[in-house]
């Protein structure tokens, strides 16, 4: 019998609203990967659109689950990291990369922090500088091209865009160290949206596409990011996992889309666990 693979997921946990570790958790573990959480706030539900939500603060408490994991001699195959809402959890992050990494195991990050154009209100201007730090220690970064070209201190162009100017964002992103680079919200039409994947290792470049389906649903960011993690866990390349994620991606809108869920509460990615469970081999 083969050594179950582990991952910690170090999120923010929204109580509703389908994003964060309520997307991470499920969604890794039906790959047959043990998920070990570090919350690193607890929300009534997420921020989208939503208001008179409750916050709870977790930064002191991440280093002591650390620690105390560490005291166990625990071992994980990879760390994946989303939302951080502070500079002060940006550098424990890092020092958590420093003290859990092994030359087996991976780093993931979503930076995730703004979207369609613009920084989410609760950040400061400098803070896309200390999320391109944690990049640097990352071998795989899942940003979007709101959060690429904040990172780069480049403008935001809406789409559609070439295949020459995402490529070389994906160029510019490899360059900040981390050995793949997945580019989500590439279109080069009003037709079809997906993902953009680079391994500098290989020089190979690729791309994901499905239908696009009008509107912004939330948490649909965490939920292409855990299924792209869940497939490079299961050792599936980096092409193929990225048509993995953007394919259960846009089957959980298009059953959101069709049963007309409130967009605000998050996309129905339960109901396509069993074929992303095919997808993976299992």
């Amino acid at each position: 019998m083969h050594q179950q693979k582990r991952i910690a997921a170090i999120h923010d946990i929204s109580c509703f609203g389908k994003c964060s570790l309520t997307v991470a958790l499920p969604i890794i573990s039906a790959a047959g990967v043990e998920v070990s959480a570090i919350p690193t706030a607890v929300l009534s539900t997420h921020t989208g659109g939503i208001s008179g939500w409750t916050y709870r603060d977790l930064t002191e408490d991440i280093l002591p689950i650390v620690d105390h994991w560490q005291s166990l001699d625990l071992k994980f195959d990879a760390i994946y990291t989303g939302f951080l809402g502070s500079f002060a959890q940006l550098d424990i992050v890092a020092n958590i990369f420093d003290r859990l990494k092994s030359p087996d195991n991976m780093i993931i990050v979503d930076p995730v922090m703004a979207d369609n154009g613009m920084l989410y209100q609760l950040f400061p201007p400098n803070f896309p500088a200390g999320m391109k730090k944690l990049c640097t220690k990352a071998d795989v970064i899942v940003p979007n091209i709101t959060e690429t070209v904040l990172m780069l201190e480049e403008p935001y162009r809406e789409g559609p865009y070439t295949p020459a100017y995402i490529e070389s964002l994906l160029e510019k992103l490899a360059r900040l160290g981390a050995k793949k680079v997945v580019l989500t919200g590439v279109h080069f039409d009003r037709h079809q949206l997906g993902a953009a994947s680079y391994d500098s290792q290989t020089d190979a470049i690729s791309y994901a596409f499905d239908n696009w389906i009008e509107g912004y649903y939330h948490g649909t960011g965490d939920v292409f990011a855990s299924a792209l993690t869940a497939a490079l866990l299961k050792d599936i390349g980096l092409a193929q996992a990225a048509e993995i994620a953007v394919d259960f991606t846009v089957g959980s809108i298009a059953r959101t889309k069709k049963a007309g869920t409130d967009i605000r509460f998050g996309v129905n990615f339960e109901e396509g666990i069993p074929r992303l469970i095919q997808q993976l081999g299992l």
